[in-house]
């Protein structure tokens, strides 16, 4: 069975139908970049660019970067403000004109991973972590989602943990991946001390190069393994989504 899944994040927004059964795209993805700013209608117009692409007629998962309650956003920290209080999941239905799912991106991503990667067979407490625009969390333990944790916003140094810690700060700063690596190391240990997890799996874009930071990464206690979905869990994750 195939369902669609659209990953709307920071920079890109990527779909493609995925088939459930293997837990993998049916066909390669489509990406658009993220309008800038990133409003409501504007990301809306290119959900269905992405959709359209693939002539796609059935319903829809969506992610989207901030806490879902009831298909209302209710935080936007990487995009527009507009969206917070938002019936998103009612706005971009009506825009696709399908029925459409809304999800947490990084709730969506660990959906995945636990069902089809690095989480299968793990029932104690798994915390996934997507390192992108910012730092999106998945939280589960004994397989069930605790939903719309957003560990990213710890406060690390007085500031957001993300504004530390992400790919984008790596970027920003410039920094080495010795000097990223030190600092997800402490971010990873702040986390660790307040949940204790069996397992942290890290994803997002930088999981296709978890072999230049991850053996950097010491003196965590948790197993920590890359996103076995890399940047195709949040697609994934948000055709489950809709397909339950």
């Amino acid at each position: 069975m195939n369902v669609f899944g659209v990953d709307i994040g920071g920079s890109g927004i990527k779909g493609a139908p995925v088939d459930l059964e293997r837990g993998d795209l049916a066909q390669e993805r489509f990406k658009v970049l993220t309008p800038h700013p990133a409003k409501p209608d504007a990301v809306a117009a290119s959900v269905k660019e992405v959709v359209e692409h693939f002539g796609w007629s059935g319903p829809v998962g969506v992610t989207f970067p901030g806490v879902i309650m009831d298909g209302v956003t209710r935080t936007a920290a990487n995009v527009d403000k507009a969206w917070i209080g938002l019936d998103a999941r009612a706005m971009l239905s009506d825009t696709l004109g399908l029925p459409v799912t809304l999800i947490n991106d990084a709730d969506a991503a660990g959906i995945a991973e636990m069902a089809f990667g690095a989480g299968k067979g793990h029932d104690g407490t798994v915390i996934l972590l997507t390192f992108g625009t910012g730092i999106g969390s998945a939280v589960f333990s004994g397989g069930q989602l605790v939903p719309n944790t957003e560990l990213g916003h710890l406060e690390l140094h007085g500031h957001d943990a993300e504004k530390r810690a992400s790919s984008k700060a790596k970027e920003d700063h410039d920094l080495s991946w010795k000097h990223w690596a030190a600092r997800v190391e402490e971010y990873l240990a702040h986390v660790e001390m307040l949940f204790s997890p069996e397992l942290f799996v890290i994803g997002g874009g930088v999981s296709r190069k978890a072999d230049r930071f991850l053996p950097l990464v010491n003196g965590i206690r948790a197993q920590i393994v890359p996103a076995e979905l890399q940047n195709n869990a949040g697609i994934v994750g948000a055709a489950m989504a809709c397909g339950r």
